[in-house]
């Protein structure tokens, strides 16, 4: 019973159908792992104890009764931009510091529904703007791999609790990477599904064009479990598309590698600061998936010099309106004493709001501005248009198309990367946003410092089974999203 943080969710599954634990054994043993690793972590703003206990004995009575689904009683952990009835939903800022969600959004609620037992809520980038979750309010969450390395971002509380086993998976948001690139940094795999494939109700909103809920896990297959969960229309969400949902798991070997064309965007692997180690694991993957039966096709996706500065554009552009009902008066940070209403709007905003999050409202409010709303966001909307139809192209002629999800491993926590610098981190991810399509991480080995190093696959949209039977193929041949950190073996 010491080692249930290493089952699988399907091997968990199994065990609580076979009585060889009960859901409280298994949620306590998951607390007690967050009371003794997480002080190092810092993975948990809010751990519920008392509710994921309670729940848990609702779920062994539920299978005692004969009414248990496949994922009754096994723990979750949700990233703090899900609401939670009843519990403290941040998004990483100050200015939602004292926020108590009156209702659940439709993930949670939807994970509630099968069973799902919630363990807490985990760190992030402030608003999910960030790539190494250090702008969060309540501190940097630490890589496990390596604890002086951040875990990525905006979704770094979620890759973390995986990685050091404190959750067995957990839910992710993903904007402009936001998902795969912490689960590339922390050796994990995590889809980011098609927009509009999870519903947006009660997801705490950075740029709602770009925004997309999805699992993350140490498997193709635990994601796969936690996408028939997430999955499908929700008529709260108008951008939620009435489509109908496979089931994920069942679908895992539906997928032949047996000529599957993956497509090599040449422009991709001469970006300036790709890391050779990654450039060099990645190519060794799909040298893997060649040797499966995969046939290689370079390609070219012409508009990847446009990816940067359109995302940089278009998602502060949203962030700007979105955010502007945080206004100190209807719920959230209110300043102390203001003299006025402008007074409070200014100083509410100013003291509740992290550096990175008024940079970004700052640029988006400057191309919404009149005069140059036209020159800015128009036209960064028209390049988007032309990003997207350059990826339709491609996939004329592909199946899916292969790159890094990050051109380098983990950064140092505290590195001085200029705001550029981070946003150029972005540049394999934030064109699938863009775009609307899906795409997938997956761990394909490790740098020099044995830090781990990610695959991404894009597939066309509404592709998110063939990605996660790829992806599980390769993982039956290969053993990298099995091996685990040292603070996860430490404490096991």
């Amino acid at each position: 019973m010491t080692d249930l943080h290493r089952l699988s969710i399907r091997e968990l599954s199994e065990g609580l159908a076979q009585a060889k634990f009960s859901s409280r054994e298994l949620t306590q043993h998951y607390l007690n792992r967050i009371a003794k690793i997480d002080n190092q972590v810092q993975s948990y703003v809010t751990v519920t104890t008392e509710q994921a206990l309670a729940q848990a004995d609702a779920a062994d009575a539920l299978r005692q009764a004969g009414n248990a689904t496949t994922l009754t009683g096994i723990p979750i952990a949700h990233k703090d931009i899900f609401c939670t009835q009843g519990i403290k939903t941040t998004a990483g800022s100050k200015i939602l510091d004292n926020f108590i969600s009156p209702y659940d959004a439709t993930v949670v609620a939807k994970g509630k529904d099968a069973g799902l037992v919630t363990l807490g809520k985990v760190n992030m980038d402030e608003f999910a703007m960030g790539s190494t979750s250090e702008s969060s309010y309540f501190g940097a969450t630490k890589n496990p791999w390596a604890l002086d390395r951040v875990p990525g971002g905006s979704s770094g509380g979620s890759a973390a609790v995986i990685a050091a086993d404190l959750a067995p998976f957990a839910t992710g948001t993903d904007t402009g990477g936001s998902i795969r690139q912490p689960a590339s940094f922390c050796g994990l795999t995590g889809l980011k599904p098609t927009y509009g494939r999870v519903s947006r109700f009660g997801m705490i909103a950075y740029a709602s064009s770009l925004d997309q809920g999805g699992p993350m896990a140490r498997s193709a297959e635990d994601c796969a479990y936690l996408m028939n969960v997430m999955a499908g229309h929700d008529a709260k969400d108008s951008t939620s598309m009435e489509k109908s949902v496979d089931d994920y798991v069942a679908n895992l070997d539906n997928t032949t590698l047996n000529g599957l064309r993956i497509g090599i965007p040449k422009q991709y692997f001469n970006v300036d600061g790709l890391s050779n180690d990654v450039k060099v694991r990645v190519e060794e993957s799909l040298k893997k998936l060649e040797e499966l039966g995969a046939i290689l096709v370079e390609i070219d996706l012409n508009m990847t010099e446009a990816y940067v500065p359109t995302y940089y554009l278009i998602a502060p552009a949203e962030a700007s309106s979105n955010l502007s009902r945080y206004d100190g008066v209807r719920y959230g940070y209110r300043c102390d004493e203001p003299k006025d209403i402008l007074d409070l709007y200014k100083r509410s905003r100013s003291e509740g709001f992290g550096a990175e999050v008024q940079r970004r409202i700052l640029i988006g409010t400057y191309a919404l501005s009149a005069g140059y709303y036209d020159a800015y966001y128009v036209k960064a909307q028209k390049v988007r248009r032309l990003i997207q139809q350059d990826f339709l192209k491609a996939f004329e002629s592909v199946d899916v198309i292969a790159a890094p999800s990050a051109p380098t491993t983990a950064y140092k926590i505290g590195a001085d990367l200029t705001p550029v610098e981070m946003y150029l981190g972005d540049i394999y991810t934030i064109a699938v946003n863009l775009a609307g399509l899906p795409a997938i991480n997956a761990p394909v080995g490790f740098d020099q410092d044995q830090l781990p190093v990610g695959l991404q696959l894009i597939g066309n949209y509404w592709s998110e089974s063939q990605l996660l039977s790829i992806v599980h193929q390769y993982q039956q041949h290969t053993d990298f999203h099995t091996q685990r950190a040292a603070i996860a073996e430490e404490n096991a």
